[in-house]
Parts: C-alpha cells; sequence; structure tokens
C-alpha cells in the first residue's frame, strides 16, 4: 500500500467506520476511491480530512462521511442504476460505481462536467455516465432509476426526480434553507405516487440550483 493508501484507511476507520457507517459495500468504496485524485493539487494533502473542499465554481468535494452516509441510505446491493444529481469532481460518482451496476451523473456546470469526465476515464471507471444539464430535471432518457442522490440542498424534492425513482427505489436528497441547514432526507417509492419520507439527519450543502429548484441569481 502506498502512503495515501494508508492515510484513506486510517481516514475511513477513523471519520466514517468510526462515526456509525456499516455497510461494508460502502467502507470498502470509501477505501478504494483515491479522493485525493479529486481535489485541486494544491488540496491534495487536505485530501484524507473529513471534511467539504472547494473544487472551483464556488463548488465543493463533500466530506467523506457524509458521502458515505448518503450512499449507505441508497441501501445498494449491486445491480442497480443510479442517477446523481450534482457530479461535482465525481468523486461521488467514482465510489456509487463501486455499488451499483451503472451510474447516471448530471452537472449544471460544464467545466466540472468536463473534469469529472476526465478524472473518471484516468481511474479507469466506465459504469458511469457525466451529462450537462439542468439536474433538478432528472435524466428523463434513461429514467426510471432504482435509486437517486442529490448533492445539493433544494427547497423541496423536484418532481421530475420523484417522477424518474422507480417503485421501491429510493431518493436520498438535502433539503431546507438555501444558505443554511438542510435536513438529508430520504424518499422511498412504494408505488404510484405514494412516498415514504424519513429525516436522517442535518446537512449543509451549497444550493441546488434550477428550473425544480433555487432560482439562479
Amino acid at each position: 500500500m502506498t502512503n495515501d493508501d494508508h492515510r484513506r484507511a486510517a481516514m475511513v476507520e477513523r471519520d466514517i467506520a468510526g462515526r456509525g457507517i456499516t455497510d461494508a459495500r460502502v467502507l470498502a468504496a470509501m477505501r478504494a476511491v483515491p479522493r485525493e485524485h479529486f481535489v485541486p493539487a494544491n488540496l491534495r494533502q487536505r485530501a484524507f480530512d473529513d471534511r467539504p473542499l472547494p473544487i472551483g465554481n464556488a463548488q465543493t468535494i463533500s466530506q467523506p462521511y457524509i458521502v458515505a452516509l448518503m450512499a449507505q441510505a441508497l441501501q445498494l446491493q449491486g445491480d442497480e442504476h443510479v442517477l446523481e444529481i450534482g457530479t461535482g469532481s465525481g468523486y461521488g460518482a467514482a465510489v456509487l460505481a463501486r455499488l451499483c451496476r451503472h451510474v447516471d451523473t448530471v452537472e449544471r456546470i460544464s467545466d466540472l462536467a468536463d473534469r469529472a469526465r476526465q478524472q473518471l476515464a484516468d481511474l479507469g471507471v466506465t459504469n458511469v455516465d457525466v451529462h450537462g444539464g439542468d439536474g433538478t430535471l432528472g435524466w428523463p432518457a434513461a429514467a426510471p432509476f432504482d435509486a437517486i442522490v442529490v448533492t445539493a440542498g433544494g427547497p423541496s424534492v423536484p418532481p421530475a426526480l420523484q417522477a424518474q425513482l422507480a417503485p421501491g427505489g429510493r431518493l436520498v436528497m438535502p433539503v431546507g434553507a438555501q444558505h443554511g441547514g438542510q435536513d438529508l432526507l430520504r424518499l422511498t417509492r412504494s408505488g404510484g405516487d405514494d412516498f415514504r419520507t424519513e429525516s436522517l439527519c442535518g446537512v449543509a450543502f451549497v444550493p441546488l440550483l434550477g428550473a425544480q429548484g433555487w432560482p439562479e441569481a
């Protein structure tokens, strides 16, 4: 193992397993995916800290614990088709790629989408498609999805995303104030328009901008 591998394993043990994440597949994915590959070069030594970091374009890479928590909340078994809204650096998609069959991920900022696409290719990740577009509208061309994860906070869960969730599917998303605290929600679709909603914890994410999110300034 390299020094980075050791530091990543220690981070997972201390900040992820140590804080209650128990899904063995999620823990293995967090150990395997090199977060340091997805942060700016000048922040590489901070990639093993359990905190968000800036990635440019006023966006951040989420703290590892939150990435693991949201992945665990999706309850993935390995054969799912997952939609991610908010590609960012591509780190979350790389983690999800180890937990499911295929990931479609949507990023509204073209520079970030291009960089994430290259970062994933550099790691040899082949089961992720990065799309540019308004994530609040989902990705209807590939719907329905067994699971949907949204990495930005909205005022409510977009109706488009609810419609694209398969029966029995899980959607995990922060909902609340535009700038400040949000509740991390999990919606489970039991059929038709019947959704069960659970609040998992308090979080703070960048705003979800778009037609069914917060309006762009």
